[in-house]
């Protein structure tokens, strides 16, 4: 019994942790540049994620969320912008317009996926996710949903379309994911 437990311990060892442990970081996206962005590449850093749409009476809060990302990036914090048509076909271009639109309007320099569904049944899983750790209620129920992610992967907080994304609710709750100011950020 004991080398049949000893053989199994040693399968175990160097695999990688249960879904469940891992929480948002078992999730991928596709970059709106076509590249594979799996998010537990963010594994260690807390993460807003935000599903946008660029004709949105809420689209002028991509400058509050370039303002995050300028000012806690280097403390470890990733800005995640989601663009999705779910709403009002708010959000009908192609990766390169909305990347263009973004870049030239905002000047965003955070990561950005391409467009996807954030309800329904055909929901990206991370939203489908989201929901079930953090309640129906946690929408989205339009564009510019926030959503918080621990460095574990966690779901912390969402914050609907109406609070913006650096309002101070949601500022201290990232100030409580990051290190101290001065502090090195975790890569």
């Amino acid at each position: 019994m004991r080398l049949l437990l000893a053989a199994l311990a040693l399968l175990v060892i160097g695999q990688p942790a249960p879904a469940a442990e891992r929480g948002a970081h078992t999730f991928a996206f596709t970059s709106i540049e076509g590249e594979p962005l799996p998010l537990e590449r963010f594994a260690g850093r807390p993460i807003l994620v935000v599903n946008t749409a660029s004709l949105c009476g809420y689209t002028y809060q991509y400058a509050a969320l370039q303002r995050l990302w300028s000012r806690y990036r280097d403390r470890g914090l990733v800005v995640l912008g989601v663009p999705s048509n779910d709403f009002g076909n708010q959000e009908p271009g192609t990766a390169r317009e909305i990347k263009t639109f973004c870049e030239t309007n905002f000047d965003v320099d955070f990561p950005l996926t391409d467009k996807v569904r954030v309800r329904g049944p055909d929901a990206h899983p991370l939203f489908v996710w989201l929901r079930a750790e953090l309640g129906e209620r946690a929408g989205p129920r339009w564009n510019f949903y926030k959503y918080l992610i621990g460095p574990d992967g966690r779901a912390i907080a969402a914050w609907p379309s109406s609070v913006e994304p650096d309002a101070p609710e949601i500022t201290a709750a990232i100030e409580r994911l990051l290190p101290a100011e001065g502090a090195e950020a975790r890569s």
